[in-house]
């Protein structure tokens, strides 16, 4: 007997899987096609009874949407691209977390890129990204190459930037301004009496925004008459070992330093458990601050100063505009300020 004619008779009978369509999710829950197919794609436009009925046949039914042939039929799909620098940075994960939060329920689903940094993977990201034909496309920052920004500009999708404002924007610019709140935190620091500031930033080469707080900081100083130049810089990312490393190295070589502002939480907290080690008094002997809001800063000795940043809140409105904007016949720019807070603690 051939082999495969054995092997025809050995293998067990296969039986063909039914797909579980629309209609019978609509005859389960005792709607018509046309409402559930309104549950899925606009799930506010339905009752929330009605909702639920649908959701239970469908998790009864194990029913998958076939989310192409809408996306098709409409042009425009329900998924939302958002760019990030990084995923593992808990003020990016915040943004796209209050994105998610607020489109899940209505219909869209949320398609993750990072950048690293790289102003080239963005743009590549951007030309991916924009071939799925979304409704909107969301990056993180303003900064683009001169390809990027030229397909964002061109592109019928809602364009929004997030989390730094900027004079001319795409389309859609939501976040707030780091040189005003790096500017206001070194305020808070001088009218505490301190004189001596200095500043500790890292990958500020590729982090435009914690170079903009630097920015900030050093200008109030100036306006103060105050010494403007106590700058280190650290070409790696951000990690507690660096801020640990920063602050014994501000007071090696500024020994008269009596507060230290760091670009971030993390920076601030590896430098106040560092001084907690050492023994070095905060802020009797020199006062910490930072910028996030991060929830490291409840967890050092003391309690850490720094700007809440609205993350959360920046993802939030940027799902409110997608909502906004899904029927708007033409593009529209606008600015959307969202206000940033300073919490001030022991450590200063």
């Amino acid at each position: 007997m051939p082999v495969s004619e054995e092997l025809s008779h050995s293998a067990p009978q296969s039986h063909e899987r039914r797909r579980v369509t629309m209609q019978d999710v609509a005859r389960r829950a005792g709607v018509g096609t046309i409402t559930v197919s309104r549950a899925l794609s606009d799930p506010q436009k339905v009752s929330a009874p009605l909702r639920a009925r649908i959701e239970d046949a469908i998790r009864d039914l194990g029913y998958v949407p076939n989310r192409m042939a809408g996306w098709l039929s409409s042009r425009r799909s329900r998924v939302v691209p958002i760019i990030v620098p990084v995923i593992q940075n808990a003020v990016f994960s915040d943004v796209v977390e209050g994105l998610n939060d607020h489109l899940l329920d209505q219909g869209y689903q949320i398609l993750l890129g990072t950048s690293n940094y790289d102003p080239r993977r963005e743009e590549a990201l951007i030309a991916a990204f924009l071939g799925w034909t979304p409704q909107s496309i969301v990056v993180l920052g303003t900064e683009h190459t001169e390809a990027a920004r030229r397909m964002l500009t061109d592109t019928e999708m809602t364009v929004i930037e997030l989390f730094e404002l900027v004079d001319a924007p795409i389309e859609i610019n939501i976040g707030f301004s780091h040189r005003q709140a790096a500017r206001d935190m070194a305020l808070h620091l001088v009218e505490r009496g301190y004189r001596t500031i200095a500043f500790v930033g890292a990958f500020m080469h590729r982090d435009r925004r914690a170079e903009i707080r630097c920015r900030g900081c050093m200008d109030c100083l100036r306006e103060h008459g105050l010494i403007a130049d106590r700058v280190l810089s650290y070409e790696e990312r951000s990690t507690l070992d660096i801020g640990a490393h920063a602050i014994c190295a501000v007071l090696e070589k500024w020994p008269d330093t009596d507060a230290v502002f760091f670009a971030n939480d993390v920076l601030a907290g590896g430098a106040l458990m560092e001084c907690q080690r050492r023994g070095i008094a905060v802020p009797g002997r020199v006062a910490i601050a930072g910028f996030g809001g991060l929830p490291i800063g409840t967890r050092t000795t003391p309690e850490l100063t720094t700007v809440v940043s609205p993350r959360y809140q920046v993802g939030e409105m940027a799902a409110r505009v997608i909502l906004e904007t899904k029927d708007a016949p033409r593009k529209k720019k606008r600015v959307i300020e969202v206000p940033y807070s300073l919490l001030i603690r022991q450590s200063t």
